[in-house]
């Protein structure tokens, strides 16, 4: 039967799983981890290195501090979508008998920071700045692999402007999946255990299609069914264009307004319009046997982005703050950035199925049962 419209936009809204009967019943059965905990710490903080090294090395990146809190005036903050629906936790700073006072928020991302820095730091073309990037995202379902403790490896580079293409953007996620690729074998030869013929290895090449193609391909399915269904034929896809409209009306998946360009027109394979300069990688996780995100990137916005796709949004009210201004006034340069779940990347290499066996987070009884169930033990 056909998917509706109001189907579609309930799958679009919502976080795939809706509830812990259906963790239960996607977590698998005959679980069991390859590596003790102790082996699994000495891996995770081996691999760590190896992707900080390589994709420093690969995009000609720096590491740099980054920030846990930021003060609200600055309106750095990500608030990872479209609506603002989810915020960050916010708090006020008493400094000085509260005679100068802070009003301060816990980051959700570094995106719009990074940019910043890029200036900070005095990053030229083709030179950029990677983080060890830690966030609370407070609004999340929390199931095996969302966790309201997030790390990330956040980046940025500087472009030209004539590298505002899907070529530029191509190339530089060809470099990000070569670390990737080079990562698991590394893990593997440090752990051999963990090349187990269940769990195949990541394709050494990456497939790219825009979310149109997806669509055209898939129209009778909601975007995350329409994802699994892609990644049974490619095992590691790049999707390209989230946030802009498709042609059922509904973007592939909302973006904020702010940081990533998904309003540039481009042209698909097949000669038709398509938009958007940014996209995710998703793999399939052999382990859970599921669609596995494990970044969101793309082509930063300039000015006339930036005014674009605020006035679709309703936000144009933001460019009263110093990062939208400093974007329209060219005070910051042009850039690409993106993320890499540090747990997610982990989860999938060393073939783990939760979030929890490579992170010290919080989680609800109700999931440590079911994890217990499953013989998945969380870290505490």
């Amino acid at each position: 039967m056909a998917t509706t419209l109001a189907d579609k936009r309930a799958d679009l809204a919502g976080p795939g799983i809706g509830n812990y009967a259906d963790v239960d019943r996607i977590l698998p059965n005959d679980y069991k981890s390859l590596l003790s905990p102790r082996e699994t710490q000495k891996a995770l903080y081996a691999v760590k290195r190896y992707i900080e090294d390589h994709l420093c090395h690969e995009l000609n990146l720096i590491m740099t501090a980054v920030p846990l809190i930021v003060d609200c005036e600055t309106g750095v903050n990500d608030f990872l979508d479209r609506d603002g629906s989810r915020t960050p936790i916010q708090f006020h700073i008493n400094n000085d008998r509260n005679e100068h006072p802070i009003e301060a928020q816990v980051v959700q991302a570094a995106t719009k920071w990074k940019r910043m820095a890029l200036k900070q730091f005095d990053c030229q073309v083709e030179e950029g700045i990677c983080t060890d990037m830690r966030a609370v995202r407070k609004d999340y379902f929390l199931d095996h692999d969302h966790s309201c403790y997030v790390d990330q490896w956040d980046w940025e580079r500087v472009m030209r402007h004539g590298e505002r293409n899907l070529h530029f953007l191509k190339m530089i996620v060809g470099g990000i999946w070569k670390v990737l690729v080079g990562a698991e074998h590394f893990a593997q030869k440090m752990f051999p255990a963990l090349a187990d013929p269940r769990y195949p290895n990541l394709p050494e090449h990456i497939h790219f299609l825009h979310a149109e193609e997806l669509l055209e391909m898939y129209p009778d399915l909601p975007r995350k069914q329409r994802e699994t269904a892609i990644l049974q034929k490619y095992p590691a896809v790049f999707i390209i264009g989230i946030g802009w409209p498709l042609k059922d009306g509904l973007p592939h998946e909302n973006r904020a307004a702010d940081y990533d360009d998904w309003v540039t027109p481009t042209t698909l394979p097949n000669g038709e319009e398509g938009h958007g300069l940014n996209g995710d990688i998703l793999v399939w996780n052999p382990v859970t046997k599921r669609r596995h995100e494990l970044s969101s990137m793309g082509i930063r916005v300039n000015a006339q982005t930036l005014r674009q796709q605020l006035t679709i949004s309703n936000q144009l009210n933001f460019l009263d703050f110093p990062y939208h201004k400093a974007i329209m006034n060219g005070e910051i340069p042009l850039s690409i950035g993106g993320g890499i779940g540090q747990a997610r990347t982990m989860m999938l290499l060393l073939r783990k199925a939760h979030l929890g066996e490579v992170t010290v987070s919080v989680w609800p009884k109700i999931l440590k049962e079911i994890g217990r169930k499953h013989n998945i033990h969380v870290l505490e």
